[in-house]
C-alpha cells in the first residue's frame, strides 16, 4: 500500500479504478484489506466504474500505531481522511464507513462538508449518539496478557478478531478509548446531503438505524436481512442497496 503523512502521522491507503471517487472507512480492529478488499467491495465498486479509495485508520493495518487515546479523537481520524483526499487531489466524494468507520465518516461530513458528496453509514445506528456500551471492557480485553485471560464474552470477541487481523492490541485499546466520543444531535442535524444508514437486522451493536436517521434530514435506512454486526459487512444486499442509492440520489453519471 502507498503511504502519506497526515499532519505527521503515517497513513496507508489503496487507490483503484477511475470515475466517481468513493472513500472507504473500515471498522474497529479491521483494516482496508479485511473490510473492503476481502469482502469484494473494492472489486464491486471498480467493476461498476467507481474509483475505490480505502485507508487504514491510524492504529490499524499498515498505518502508524499510536498509544495515547487523545490521538484517536474522531475529529483527528476524520482529519486524516480529509488530508488523504487533499493528497490525492480529490474534491467532493462519496464516503462509505462501516461501524467505527461510519462514525469517522459522519465526523468528516460535519467538519468538512465540501469533501463529502454522499454518506453511507454501515453498521452504526443510534449508538453513534448514545454509545455502544462495553468500551472499557473491550479495551481491557485488548490489553490482557492473552486471550485466555479474557473472561467476558464481548471482550473475548473483540480480542479474537484483533488477533485474527494481526492487529496491535495496545494501539487498539488506545483507539477504543479515544474514538468513543459521541456524535451530537446538533452535528447530525447540520448534515445536508444524501445519507444512507445500513444495519443488519440481527445487529446488536449498532443501535437503532431508524433512531439515527430521525436526526438527519432526508436520511434513508437500509435493513440488511438476517445479518449481525460482523456478517453484514460484505453482504450482497448491502452492496446492491448502496449502488441503487447512489444511482438514485446522485444520478446516472455517479459512476461515469
Amino acid at each position: 500500500m502507498p503511504h502519506f503523512s497526515s499532519d505527521g502521522i503515517d497513513i496507508a491507503y489503496s487507490d483503484e479504478g477511475a470515475g466517481e471517487p468513493v472513500l472507504l472507512m473500515h471498522g474497529f480492529a479491521s483494516n482496508a484489506a479485511v473490510n473492503w478488499q476481502s469482502t469484494g467491495w473494492v472489486a464491486m465498486l471498480v467493476g461498476a466504474g467507481f474509483r475505490a479509495i480505502a485507508m487504514d485508520v491510524r492504529g490499524h493495518g499498515e498505518s502508524a500505531k499510536l498509544y495515547d487515546p487523545r490521538l484517536y479523537h474522531p475529529s483527528l481520524l476524520a482529519g486524516d481522511a480529509a488530508n488523504l483526499l487533499r493528497h490525492l487531489g480529490v474534491g467532493s466524494t462519496v464516503v462509505i464507513g462501516y461501524s467505527m468507520g461510519g462514525r469517522i465518516a459522519a465526523f468528516l461530513a460535519a467538519a468538512h462538508p465540501d469533501s463529502v458528496r454522499a454518506l453511507i453509514i454501515g453498521g452504526m445506528g443510534l449508538g453513534m449518539v448514545v454509545g455502544i456500551g462495553g468500551e472499557e471492557e473491550i479495551a481491557a480485553a485488548l490489553e490482557a496478557d492473552s486471550l485466555d485471560a479474557v473472561t467476558g464474552e464481548r471482550g473475548r470477541g473483540y480480542r479474537k478478531f484483533a488477533e485474527l487481523t494481526r492487529s496491535d492490541c495496545r494501539a487498539l485499546a488506545a483507539c477504543m478509548r479515544g474514538q468513543r466520543v459521541p456524535m451530537t444531535p446538533e452535528a447530525l442535524a447540520s448534515l445536508h446531503l444524501p445519507v444512507l444508514i445500513a444495519v443488519g437486522t440481527r445487529d446488536t451493536v449498532a443501535g437503532s438505524p431508524e433512531g439515527l436517521a430521525a436526526l438527519i434530514a432526508g436520511a434513508e435506512v437500509l435493513s440488511i436481512p438476517n445479518r449481525d454486526h460482523m456478517l453484514a459487512t460484505g453482504d450482497k444486499a448491502f452492496k446492491a442497496g448502496v449502488l441503487e442509492f447512489l444511482a438514485r440520489r446522485l444520478g446516472p453519471k455517479a459512476n461515469s
